[in-house]
């Protein structure tokens, strides 16, 4: 306990620096993810932390900005994977309009689902969500051109081509550093979103919905449109996890999914920008050792999820800036 205290309080003294990262966030960000291949164990981790990241990421603007916890999220990450896995390996389209394809098409699953699970709160939503998103993974399950239980295969993308550079995907490092690309981009819009008045009102209905309303804010339309943003973010990382693996697996759709991405955004911090991250890093790396050790890791795991709920109550990253800020 004195060492964690220790630790924290040498943190604090960097407040400074965190001030300059936190003004250029993504920039940051992405120096800091530029470094991750040579941090981690293989270039096929690195790639699942981008990935896992920015479904956190996705996820992150409804529980953490917005203080809605969902449990319907695998659905928008699956469907965004099914969408640009069906597109490439099934219609011989190009990559280029896959990933738009995914994401709008989450976006629009996500519309679905928000109109009618938005006007429930707490843990109605919750269960609304899950509900939903059980109805979407028995649908997609039942499509005869989802593969059912066996999945989606043959999502093969051997190069990426864009303005002249050809881009070789079958190259570890290549393909992390194209994956990267398209999640700066991503991190961008978001930074965007959250300094514009739409991110003030989002934290703001957060922090006192009631108060909020009687501002004059449209509380459930800030809520229905958070959503659907949320939905495009996790359907691209959907889409990117499709690519990667060259095929879909029908339990991307599962519940398990939801809850996956749940620990994720606890782990690293919920409502900071890079938390997320840090979260899918955390739990990715640590399933990845004891996998290694042991075909009962998720024993470990539970253990090691338990120690940092107790001694980092807002996540590794959130309870770092705490300290930092002196919150």
């Amino acid at each position: 306990m004195n060492v964690h205290t220790d630790i924290l309080q040498r943190v604090g003294t960097t407040r400074p620096l965190f001030d300059r990262i936190r003004a250029h966030r993504v920039l940051a960000s992405v120096l800091v993810l530029l470094a991750l291949p040579w941090l981690v164990p293989n270039g096929s981790v690195a790639v699942n932390i981008l990935i896992y990241g920015l479904f956190g990421v996705g996820f992150n603007l409804v529980f953490g900005y917005m203080g809605m916890l969902s449990f319907g999220h695998a659905a928008l990450f699956g469907i965004g994977a099914y969408c640009a896995g069906i597109l490439i390996a099934q219609e011989a389209l190009p990559w280029w309009i896959a990933l738009p394809a995914a994401v709008l098409a989450a976006a629009i699953l996500a519309l679905a689902m928000g109109l009618l699970a938005i006007r429930t709160r707490g843990i109605y939503f919750a269960m609304v969500t899950l509900a939903l998103s059980q109805c979407v993974y028995f649908l997609v399950y039942q499509f005869p051109r989802s593969g059912g239980e066996n999945g989606l295969r043959g999502v093969n993308v051997a190069q990426v081509r864009l303005a002249g550079l050809h881009i070789d995907l079958l190259d570890p490092t290549a393909k992390y550093l194209a994956f990267l690309a398209v999640v700066a981009v991503a991190l961008l819009a978001l930074s965007r979103v959250l300094e514009s008045p739409f991110g003030g009102a989002v934290e703001a209905i957060r922090e006192n919905e009631a108060r909020a309303r009687a501002c004059g804010f449209d509380v459930e339309q800030t809520k229905l449109l958070a959503f659907v943003l949320s939905g495009g973010l996790c359907g691209l990382a959907g889409a990117l996890g499709a690519i990667h693996l060259s095929s879909v697996a029908i339990e991307s759709l599962h519940y398990e999914t939801s809850g996956l991405v749940v620990m994720i955004c606890l782990l690293g911090g919920m409502g900071t920008f890079f938390g997320p991250f840090v979260g899918a890093a955390l739990f990715l790396l640590i399933q990845d050792t004891f996998s290694l050790w042991t075909e009962h890791w998720q024993l470990y795991v539970g253990a090691v999820f338990m120690f940092f709920v107790l001694f980092f109550p807002k996540g590794v990253w959130g309870t770092i800036l705490e300290k930092i800020h002196g919150r």
